[in-house]
């Protein structure tokens, strides 16, 4: 069982020096690759393997066409200026072709799962020689997948898989010990700028956690632009985290005195500490009406805004 190391109790600079010994040991005079997504966490472990590892580290954006507007070339940036060189893979093909026709949860994390560990990586994995992947899997996504509340796609040993036999590499995991306020105490330490260390946690099935069923282009792009209104209006809001969703069902709305079946988002915006638990955060109804308003508006096909007011448990922070 993995020893927690609390946001309180941790000590950064220790916890760095100790962890970068680690990796150094484990990968020797090898090479080691990591995704970075630029979420805290991804964001996190690539300094803290930059640190380690220098030139031996080869980071890599692989856009799956399910990430944020703007977001490969804005991470790009970030790590550029930081001095840690990106290189982009286009990948949207493959995921999408992967995830066509698929609508269960489970089914979706899993075909994501495979595509970018089997198929993507795996063949990045072989070209550039590498035997080590750093990841940042973090101690909640162990929890959550360990008890079946939803399959976390960077969990492996935990469930008895070997990513060895599986996949061809070996996974190097140094934040398994940190929740999230742990991992964004640590990513200040290693030098991260706020726009990186604190930004509000991102999924790693991206948008695809955010569209109940199928994610197919269309559905994917219309959750990216009702995404950057809400996280526009909620970004000074003080919250843990905000995010929109797509139901599946179409829903009965009125355009122009004519009946229009169209889509609904569901507006989520939390209140947490390290995501075990989240309450839905009072904003006021002011609020809401303009981002209601701007969605409808600014999102083709929307004709129906909701906000949840469930807590987790028994809701989850992300709907898939």
């Amino acid at each position: 069982m993995t020893e927690e190391i609390t946001a309180a109790a941790l000590d950064p600079e220790r916890f760095i020096e100790e962890k970068v010994a680690e990796i150094r040991r484990v990968v020797g005079d090898g090479i080691a690759i990591n995704a970075l997504s630029g979420g805290v966490d991804s964001s996190t472990v690539t300094m803290l393997g930059h640190r380690a590892l220098g030139k031996q580290l080869k980071t890599v954006f692989i856009n799956n066409g399910l990430m944020r507007q703007g977001e490969p070339e804005q991470v790009v940036g970030f790590f550029r200026d930081l001095g840690v060189p990106v290189d982009v893979v286009d990948a949207r093909a493959e995921f999408f072709a992967a995830l066509k026709g698929v609508t269960d949860p489970e089914r979706k994390r899993e075909a994501i799962t495979q595509t970018f560990y089997r198929d993507v990586f795996g063949r990045i994995v072989h070209e550039s020689g590498a035997r080590y992947l750093l990841q940042g899997t973090i101690l909640t996504d162990i929890d959550e997948t360990v008890a079946g509340i939803k399959r976390q796609h960077n969990v492996f040993a935990q469930l008895g898989i070997d990513p060895q036999a599986a996949f061809g590499y070996h996974i190097i995991e140094p934040l398994v010990q940190l929740r999230k306020d742990g991992v964004r105490k640590l990513g200040k330490a290693l030098g991260l700028p706020a726009e990186l260390f604190a930004r509000i946690p991102f999924p790693g099935p991206a948008l695809a956690a955010r569209v109940i069923g199928e994610a197919t282009p269309e559905r994917i792009e219309t959750v990216r632009r009702a995404t950057a209104v809400v996280e526009r209006w909620l970004q000074g809001s003080g919250a843990f985290q905000y995010l929109a969703i797509l139901h599946e069902d179409r829903v009965t709305g009125m355009r122009d005195g004519k009946r229009d079946f169209g889509q609904q988002i569901e507006v989520r915006c939390w209140d947490s500490v390290d995501a075990r638990t989240a309450t839905p955060t009072r904003l006021p109804f002011e609020l809401l009406e303009r981002i209601a308003s701007e969605i409808i508006r600014e999102v083709p096909g929307i004709v129906s805004v909701t906000y949840n007011i469930a807590t987790k448990p028994p809701s989850t922070i992300e709907a898939v």
